[in-house]
């Protein structure tokens, strides 16, 4: 099976000596993806638009373009056209699915669509851009604020930093740690279901890394909280950057110590052990009611691996 997942890292020079200056931006091969609301545009292909710094339509962006780093075919950036309000309907935004797409004027050709739903198809190099792209705009957009003493910050570093100009505390970009975990008791596997997933989709449980906890130990307290399952032993096996807004998914695999379920309602609508013809049945998309994760996130390919007993095989895991 395919153990593939997007944003994968590595293909981006980050170059964090060019934050500093104007080098990159001035250079006549500098594009940007262009997003609004988290979501990126597009072209009738599912590519990312890529388009230059001066064009027109970027009157809408309310911050200077954030530096990605350095490709093969030149400096790339990040804009947000934040003053921008569509026509179209928009009241999807943010959901679990959205299947809206919006159209600005100045991209006639181009869509604005959920990245979600495109990401399984984007290039390597696409989709780390994307990935940093889209945090980065989603700690700006939390983080206008000094929280020292409340007054509006400024962008410096090419978007890499924020400054308060009045108690000249320095902000940085921060990434929440999110476990994600195979949880296994004997040939079965631990399945479970959001109460606002869309129908009959079934994933790994994962939450967040708490203050002073580490990625073990919020495995266990998880699966714990979420369906009282006890777990002992632990292991890492990949990660996947998730900028859903600007977290980093640790895929972990844990087993089981007993087997029986106590859900937390507020957090899962069913959890279930399911054997391996039963999730290879998931992911051919035959099985009578349970759907597979969506491409492109680390649970499918987490889940994919179980299935073929490859969850522990370091070479599976190979980028």
């Amino acid at each position: 099976m395919d153990y593939s997942y997007a944003f994968v890292p590595g293909q981006l020079d980050r170059a964090a000596q060019l934050r500093s200056g104007d080098a990159a931006r001035q250079d006549a091969q500098a594009r940007a993806y262009v997003f609004w609301h988290g979501k990126l545009l597009v072209d009738d292909a599912q590519r990312p638009s890529l388009v230059q710094l001066d064009h027109p339509a970027l009157a809408d962006c309310s911050e200077q373009p954030i530096f990605l780093g350095l490709t093969p075919e030149g400096p790339r950036f990040a804009v947000d056209l934040a003053l921008w309000q569509p026509k179209e309907d928009a009241e999807t935004i943010g959901q679990f699915t959205d299947a809206s797409q919006q159209i600005h004027p100045g991209f006639p050709e181009a869509r604005l669509v959920e990245i979600r739903g495109v990401m399984a198809g984007l290039s390597l190099l696409d989709g780390e851009c994307v990935a940093v792209g889209r945090a980065l705009q989603s700690w700006h957009a939390s983080h206008r604020f000094c929280a020292k003493c409340g007054a509006a910050s400024d962008i410096v570093l090419s978007g890499w930093e924020r400054v308060c100009p009045s108690c000249t505390t320095h902000h940085f970009p921060r990434t929440d740690p999110v476990v994600i975990m195979a949880v296994t008791r004997g040939d079965k596997l631990l399945l479970g279901r959001g109460a606002a997933w869309p129908e009959l989709m079934y994933s790994l449980l994962a939450g967040f890394v708490e203050p002073g906890e580490s990625i073990e130990a919020a495995v266990r307290r998880e699966t714990f909280e979420e369906a009282g399952i006890r777990v002992g032993a632990v292991n890492y096996i990949t990660a996947q950057p998730w900028p859903f807004p600007m977290s980093l998914m640790f895929g972990c695999a844990g087993e089981a110590l007993d087997q029986t379920i106590a859900l937390d309602t507020l957090e899962l609508a069913d959890a279930r052990w399911v054997s391996r013809d039963e999730v290879r049945s998931m992911l051919a998309g035959t099985h009578a009611d349970m759907a597979a994760p969506r491409h492109g996130a680390i649970a499918g390919a987490l889940i994919a691996a179980w299935a073929d007993d490859r969850l522990h095989d370091a070479k599976a895991w190979e980028r």
